[in-house]
C-alpha cells in the first residue's frame, strides 16, 4: 500500500519536471520569451549569422535561434551592451535592443562569426 504514494510522487515529480523542462526549451539563457512588440529572428547555421546584419527600432527583441551544430553566443564586441550566453543547439537567446546605436557582435566560442544590429530610434 505504501508504494502507491511514492509511485504518485515520482509521477508528480516526473510531469513536473517535463513542464519545466518544456517552458525553457525557448531559451537557455533566463530571459523571459519574447511577447508582444516587434521580434526580429536572427538564425545561427553553418557557423554564420543569417542575417549579418538587422536594422531594428528601439525596444525590438533580437532572437538569435541556434540552428547549428555547436553552442554559441551573441556578444556586442564592447562586452557589455549586450550577452545571450551560451545558446545551446536548438535553443535560442535574446536581448531587448532599448538604445538607439550600431553594435556589432561576435561569437565568443568562434570569433570568425560576427554580426551587426542597428538600432535606430
Amino acid at each position: 500500500m505504501k508504494r502507491k504514494p511514492l509511485l504518485l510522487s515520482a509521477l508528480t515529480f516526473c510531469l513536473g519536471m517535463s513542464t519545466i523542462m518544456c517552458s525553457k526549451s525557448y531559451n537557455n539563457t533566463g530571459n523571459p520569451p519574447p511577447t508582444g512588440g516587434t521580434v526580429v529572428t536572427v538564425t545561427i547555421s553553418g557557423m554564420t549569422f543569417s542575417p549579418s546584419t538587422v536594422t531594428v527600432k528601439t525596444g525590438t527583441t533580437v532572437v538569435w535561434k541556434n540552428n547549428d551544430v555547436s553552442v554559441h553566443t551573441a556578444t556586442s564586441d564592447d562586452g557589455s551592451t549586450f550577452n545571450t550566453g551560451n545558446i545551446a543547439i536548438g535553443y535560442s537567446g535574446n536581448v531587448m535592443m532599448s538604445k538607439a546605436g550600431t553594435y556589432p557582435y561576435h561569437c565568443t566560442l568562434h570569433s570568425n562569426m560576427t554580426g551587426v544590429v542597428e538600432v535606430t530610434p
